[in-house]
């Protein structure tokens, strides 16, 4: 089941993709703003709790999904370019494993406990 997820989520992943293809931007500009959700951490420096808080909105896709449709019901390519952003990179997130954050650890996730390196 564990890797059916991960294949879903790169499904979407890919879809995010090819929407970004549709704003004929230069390609570079997709990795550069693919990582600027990991801003979310910054909440970290505080303490765990407020970490997961910062982290947590900006990697639940009901976020990445509600800015890409107000960007869609107002015509506004910038809304709709954050919304698709947020969400390959969640999508991108959970296919690695990792997950939304508990107030307690970083690494105490809703897949689990990670252990990247």
């Amino acid at each position: 089941m564990e890797i059916l997820i991960k294949i879903e989520e790169l499904i979407m992943f890919l879809g995010c993709i090819y929407l970004f293809s549709r704003f004929n931007l230069k390609w570079w500009w997709f990795p550069v703003l693919l990582l600027l959700p990991d801003f979310g951490m910054i909440g970290y420096l505080i303490n765990p709790a407020v970490g997961a808080v910062s982290y947590n909105i900006v990697h639940f896709k009901g976020t990445a999904v509600i800015i890409g449709l107000i960007g869609l019901a107002k015509q506004n390519r910038t809304l709709m370019l954050v919304g698709i952003i947020l969400l390959a990179h969640a999508c991108m997130d959970r296919a690695i494993g990792a997950g939304l954050k508990f107030p307690d650890s970083f690494w105490h996730t809703s897949l689990g406990t990670e252990k990247f390196w």
